[in-house]
């Protein structure tokens, strides 16, 4: 039972206004917009609230209790829809669902029939919350805000040391000690402007070098354009920003310690979305309306939150109820979020080059009990009875930099099952952001075209899965990822001897590798003679992984995609980069490919014409609408997608 004496959660509402002027919606009628806030207190001496780091530390009431508010938005049915409460995780701070969920385009105010896009959700008759739950963020772009307290001590800020890492694609003077311009950043103490050390280095493993400290200072560029007095600047001190002599040099590792002092109490994220979410769902007079099964969606950083949620047991509310009946991890890769004192949460997850030691990816990695063969330690994701059941979904790009085979194997690499509350997919050949409404790829700072693979449709049959499995006991899909057992699970040097020499490209060495980390010094030390093992899918003699649920534009390709793409020159040449995948288009006819030396046959040799494209598309698409694995409705869409060859996304000179 709660130990409150008052509910966990108060609940005002500023603003009540029709969405999309009144639109209604095919089977569910019109929909209404509430903005509020959510006043949160806890006490912090329950044991459900023992995983929250610095609890203890934050200030308290006269009545021993912790407070702290948030945003929270609700799009609902009028006449209250299906009795569903679809919760967007978002990503830092973004409202993401129904972009992803319906095609729209991305607004943090979805207020018009364009913000709806297709309107899936709002056809499946969802009310669809959007909390805060990410307490660094600062105001701006209509961001959702967690007002969290100050971790303290004997009324002092507490301090102590952590590093920042930054890495540009253009010269750059200052940089927030965040790094993102959204993001609050952790100060530095006044011993820390005295002791801080700047450190640089060209990969990850490369030996530091440090810069001298009079080449340096914590300080940020003011002005350029943005005064009275024109393009005049001035560099000015600041306990939130780095600047450097001469700037950041595009590509390079920068690595800053230092004593920073006044860390948030960061994981009451996870407790206030464990609260409204238990709120909503039991609270007779809570303005949602009434709500039978609940059902969460984060995807990247709260793809993490989510196993970190379900991991430190936050799907129980504290009556002992369940508080999401499922959720929908996607492109999570193996993290979670790793909160710890002075956790940039907006940092990504650990990558091949970028935030390499972040500590996102840490044991247990798995949904099922499995022991960490270098530690001895035995855990699970997934190990209460309150658990809810999960579709977890991912792309390539977790398999090459998110350490995503972790997910259904021991760490030492041998396949791990799920457990029976568990479905997962790999989203074959795809790229860990694939924008719904994605034009023409581009490179950026990368050697090869970005992935142009459309999976959003894949969304819409997930969640229409889930609902059948929670509401009606029907099971999902089974799931279809790769295994060693089959040989769709590789090492990086049997990939390396499966995929084709495609002219051009440059493939990376391998995946973004795990090592045993010692976290107990600042900065960490990773021991790379202790790793985990890491695997990636197979691929076929296209360059295409085999297993998975393939999208139409995989399973009748025009081209090879991948989940990962490296680095150009000048910008950690041969390193993976970020998230990104590749495209690498085929030659448009057999002559290109005898001259380019294309080891894979021609469009014009695969497809007779335009018309034989399309066919094909349409009957990989109903054959995932027969797994339930695409709507009937999105195999219409996936035809017009391939339109005049997949333009714009692809480009070839045919008929």
């Amino acid at each position: 039972m709660s130990p409150l004496a008052e509910p966990a959660v108060r609940l005002d509402v500023r603003t009540r206004e029709p969405f999309a002027d009144g639109h209604r919606f095919a089977g569910t009628g019109a929909y209404e917009v509430l903005t509020a806030t959510a006043h949160y207190t806890v006490d912090p001496g329950a044991p459900a609230h023992r995983s929250v780091p610095d609890l203890g530390l934050a200030p308290r009431d006269r009545s021993g209790l912790v407070r702290f508010s948030g945003d929270v938005e609700i799009l609902r049915p009028v006449d209250g829809g299906r009795r569903r409460l679809f919760f967007d995780w978002g990503n830092r701070g973004d409202k993401r669902a129904v972009q992803y969920f319906c095609d729209a385009p991305h607004t943090n105010r979805p207020r018009s029939l364009a913000d709806a896009g297709n309107g899936y959700l709002m056809r499946r008759g969802y009310t669809i919350v959007f909390g805060a739950w990410q307490g660094d963020l600062l105001p701006g772009d209509g961001r959702l805000l967690l007002d969290l307290p100050v971790a303290t001590r004997n009324g002092e800020p507490v301090r102590g040391l952590t590093t920042a890492e930054f890495i540009v694609a253009e010269p750059t003077a200052s940089l927030p000690l965040s790094r993102w311009s959204s993001t609050r950043s952790s100060p530095v103490s006044e011993r820390g402007l005295r002791t801080a050390r700047l450190t640089r280095r060209r990969y990850p493993h490369s030996a530091p070098e440090e810069l001298p400290s009079d080449t340096w200072r914590f300080a940020r560029v003011q002005g350029g354009g943005s005064d009275l007095k024109g393009r005049a600047t001035a560099v000015v001190p600041s306990r939130h920003d780095l600047h450097l002599d001469g700037g950041f040099r595009p590509g390079w590792i920068y690595e800053l310690t230092y004593e920073a002092e006044g860390p948030l109490v960061l994981g009451l994220g996870l407790v206030a979305v464990r609260d409204l979410v238990s709120h909503l769902r039991h609270d007779p007079a809570q303005p949602a309306g009434p709500v039978d099964h609940a059902y969460g969606w984060g995807r990247s950083q709260t793809g993490r939150a989510i196993r970190d949620f379900i991991h430190h047991g936050f799907n129980e509310d504290l009556q002992g109820r369940r508080v999401f009946d499922g959720l929908l991890p996607h492109v999570a890769g193996a993290g979670r979020l790793g909160v710890a004192r002075f956790t940039n949460l907006t940092v990504p997850g650990g990558q091949q080059y970028e935030d390499h030691l972040a500590a996102a990816d840490t044991f247990p990695f798995a949904y099922a009990e499995t022991t960490d063969h270098l530690t001895g330690e035995r855990d699970a994701i997934m190990k209460r009875a309150s658990d809810p059941k999960v579709l977890h979904t991912q792309t390539s790009t977790e398999y090459w930099q998110r350490r995503g085979s972790l997910v259904h194997t021991t760490t030492d690499g041998r396949d791990l099952p799920f457990p029976p509350n568990v479905r997962g997919y790999l989203w074959s050949s795809s790229q860990h952001v694939a924008d719904p409404r994605a034009g023409a790829p581009t490179r950026g700072v990368c050697n090869h075209p970005e992935n142009v693979v459309a999976t959003s449709a894949l969304f819409r049959a997930v969640l229409d899965a889930l609902d059948a499995w929670v509401s009606e006991g029907v099971e999902p899909p089974p799931s279809a990822v790769p295994t060693v057992a089959d040989g769709t699970l590789v090492t990086p040097a049997t990939w390396s001897r499966q995929f084709p020499g495609v002219p051009s490209a440059l493939p990376p060495r391998g995946p973004n590798e795990l090592c045993a980390v010692d976290r107990t010094t600042v900065p960490p030390v990773a021991d790379r003679s202790r790793r985990y093992t890491v695997l990636v899918p197979a691929v076929d003699a296209d360059g295409n992984e085999v297993a998975g649920v393939r999208a139409p534009m995989v399973a009748v390709p025009l081209g090879t995609y991948t989940g990962w793409n490296t680095r150009a020159p000048g910008q950690g040449h041969g390193a993976l980069h970020e998230f990104s995948g590749s495209t690498f288009p085929f030659a448009a006819s057999e002559d290109e490919r005898s001259h380019t030396g294309d080891p894979r046959p021609s469009v014009r040799k695969r497809y007779r014409d335009a018309a034989d494209y399309l066919a094909r598309i349409r009957a990989a698409a109903e054959e995932l609408a027969a797994r339930r694995l695409l709507l009937d409705e999105d195999v219409e869409r996936a035809v017009a997608l391939a339109a005049d060859w997949s333009a714009p996304r692809h480009r070839f000179d045919l008929p």
